[in-house]
């Protein structure tokens, strides 16, 4: 099956001036310039199949925002290439800006002081929807969403929250197949993230549309993704599934026991990272993750006992830790 985004050998760089502080600089850069070459992405290649909903990762300054853009026909390339739904991004035609959407958290596209319907009445426009479909699709989005009662309130009136929301079913009204979000939950509170991760996850479902997501909310990338991109200093990283790199970077274990009875000195079996009571957390490699276990249960009155990965935050960490400029 083709790929829907197929990414070959992307690079984007900038030419900015360097000049160093003082009145002497200042007026030397006036007749002789000086620049350097910054890259923002370096040489990337991947590819995202139909109905995927692939994470990409990487610190501020990775050059995640930047590759979106080019995928959206925002930027253009310094060198490489790129197809989404075999459409050249950055010739920007009308063909294939009706078939993807980016959403960028806390960027505004609907206007701010008319009522939310009629922003929404604005993309109609722009996107030639007929109206039975977009009816259709309000509705769906409505219910998905549970945006009824904020339809008819001016976009200052609204939370942050709120707004996302609307913000979200803007973006989804002409039915896009490919979702670029950069960052859809920044600054939302836990419970409002929860409800646009199941929308996200929802959505997907319903129309089979393929997801390109950066976050830098690890539960996002949890609840959403089964596949990871991991970007730093323009370089892609890390391609491949979520569990797997977790397995290749994680360097240790979490063993969590319940022990009733006698009292014990629980670091001899490794790191202890917390106790309360008779349940205590210890850190041990994966090596000896499995010896500490059997060492646990044959030793000591076990009640309870797991064992689990890092966070995966740290896990990514300990990638970029690793990665080197």
């Amino acid at each position: 099956m083709a790929p829907v985004v197929d990414v070959a050998h992307l690079v984007k760089s900038y030419v900015v001036p360097v000049r160093k502080a003082g009145l002497r600089a200042a007026l030397t850069s006036l007749v002789r310039r000086e620049t350097r070459t910054v890259d923002a992405v370096r040489d990337i290649t991947f590819r995202v199949g139909p109905g995927e909903i692939v994470g990409f990762l990487g610190p501020n300054g990775a050059g995640k925002t930047t590759t979106l853009k080019m995928l959206t026909g925002l930027l253009y390339p310094t060198a490489g290439e790129a197809r989404v739904l075999g459409f050249e991004p950055w010739r920007r035609q009308r063909a294939y800006l009706e078939r993807i959407t980016l959403v960028m958290g806390q960027r505004n596209q609907l206007v701010w002081d008319i009522p939310v319907i009629d922003s929404f009445e604005r993309n109609r426009a722009i996107y030639r929807i007929e109206r039975a479909a977009y009816r259709r699709r309000v509705d769906e989005l409505v219910e998905l969403l549970e945006l009824g009662p904020l339809l008819e309130k001016p976009v200052r009136n609204l939370s942050l929250g709120e707004r996302m929301k609307c913000e979200i079913a803007a973006a989804l009204l002409h039915a896009p197949e490919v979702l670029f979000l950069d960052e859809p939950t920044i600054g939302l509170d836990v419970s409002m993230q929860r409800r646009l991760r199941a929308f996200i996850r929802e959505y997907n479902a319903r129309t089979g549309a393929t997801v390109l997501l950066t976050s830098h909310y690890m539960a996002d990338v949890e609840a959403l993704c089964r596949r990871v991109l991991v970007i730093h200093h323009g370089r892609l990283l890390f391609d491949g599934e979520l569990a797997s790199l977790v397995r290749r970077f994680a360097a240790y274990k979490t063993i969590a026991v319940q022990v009733n009875g006698k009292d014990f000195d629980p670091s001899r079996f490794g790191e202890v990272v917390s106790r309360d009571g008779g349940r205590i957390a210890l850190r041990v490699t994966k090596e000896d993750a499995p010896r500490v276990t059997s060492e646990l249960l044959r030793e000591l009155e076990v009640a309870d006992l797991t064992v689990e990965d890092p966070p995966i935050d740290e896990v990514i960490d300990s990638v970029f830790a690793n990665a080197g400029p």
